[in-house]
């Protein structure tokens, strides 16, 4: 009877469970495209939602900076 182990076993190149470095770069390339992500879309919903600009609101003149009174 034989045991699949690590001695009888055919080497895969592509295999990220036994090479600790291309497993790590994965990961690392993983975070960055995330973060990446995740900043352009914050970058995008300020955009979008930016302040639109100085509304026409009716101000009294007595509240003014130096106020006219009647």
């Amino acid at each position: 009877m034989e045991h699949n182990t690590a001695e009888n076993t055919v080497p895969n190149p592509n295999d990220v469970t036994l090479d600790k470095v291309s497993t790590s770069r994965f990961i690392f390339y993983v975070q960055l495209f995330c973060l990446l992500a995740f900043m352009l879309g914050g970058c995008y919903q300020l955009y979008k939602h930016s302040y639109a600009g100085k509304p026409d609101v009716a101000v009294p003149e007595s509240t003014l900076y130096n106020p006219k009174y009647k």
